[in-house]
């Protein structure tokens, strides 16, 4: 009876035991899981493609289609670029650039004049909404022509999902998916003026009799660490905060996509966490390969 009963109680040590290395080893499983298998993202949708390779490393709801905010300024200096507008041309602001609801605030007042070069290093490096509306309203057949230029590009591009209305983006009628705007960052970063324009850390222009300075709404670009091809970051309400970008991490040349951040910072720290997990994954491949 004692045997039986001692039997009994090493049978419930046996158990626990083996139960307590299960879940010692699916946590293990799980860390794993998270560090190299899948990033933990907090955007909504999200991509990575290795253009290197032409490999899609991770995708999550990258073909759902969602407001991008001003992530279409790309779009729009790829049209203003492809119509071959001189960048020297002054532009004057006129009242038709006063654009009205949350978000359209422009530090550059009415009647300023500045180089179409000039808007488009604020448009795409400072999100400037009303240098993005006088480009397009200082297009060729003005800007319903525009619009329809957007578009007709779009297609182009093979944006199957994609939609524009306006040149700014603060229309939440601007939509494309992940996987559309992963073909626009590379058409973008072809274009040397927007590589340029959109990493450059800051840009000053005179207005008046003031110098107004302006600085990148990227906090990446000022980060020596990391090497940015082409980048544009983007917010409304219903877009939540946004950034596209191409940049070369581990050697490889990758198109990020991240859409509908909710906090202020979740998109820089998503890139991150792609690049920290794009460098575990390429690690732990390596060691396997020496293993081999």
């Amino acid at each position: 009876m004692i045997r039986s009963k001692q039997l009994s109680v090493m049978g419930l040590m046996c158990m626990a035991l083996v139960t307590s290395v299960s879940q010692a080893h699916h946590r293990a499983n799980h860390t794993v899981r998270v560090r190299t298998d899948e990033p933990d993202l907090r955007s909504s949708s999200a991509l990575v493609l290795d253009s290197t390779h032409s490999s899609v490393l991770y995708s999550r709801k990258a073909d759902v289609s969602a407001p991008i905010a001003s992530i279409t300024k790309l779009m729009t200096v790829l049209v203003v670029a492809d119509a071959g507008l001189p960048l020297d041309e002054p532009i004057q602001l006129t009242t038709e650039d006063r654009i009205v609801g949350k978000g359209a605030p422009s530090r550059l007042v009415l009647g300023t004049t500045l180089t179409r070069g000039d808007l488009i290093h604020l448009a795409l490096m400072s999100s400037e909404n009303r240098a993005a509306h006088a480009l397009g309203r200082n297009y060729p057949g003005g800007l319903p022509a525009f619009v329809q230029a957007m578009n007709a590009k779009a297609r182009k591009l093979g944006m199957t999902s994609a939609h524009f209305v306006d040149p700014a983006g603060l229309s939440c009628d601007n939509v494309a998916s992940a996987e559309d705007l992963s073909k626009l960052v590379m058409a973008a970063s072809e274009n040397p003026v927007i590589r340029e324009y959109s990493t450059d850390r800051g840009y000053s222009v005179r207005v008046g009799r003031r110098t107004l300075e302006y600085r990148n709404t990227n906090a990446l670009v000022s980060n020596p660490t990391w090497n940015i091809i082409v980048q544009k970051t983007g917010y409304i309400t219903e877009a939540g905060r946004c950034m596209v970008m191409q940049a070369v991490i581990q050697g490889r040349t990758v198109v990020i996509v991240l859409l509908n951040s909710v906090g202020k910072n979740t998109r820089v720290a998503d890139a991150v966490r792609i690049r920290r997990w794009m460098e575990a994954k390429l690690l732990t491949a390596e060691h396997s390969t020496d293993k081999v």
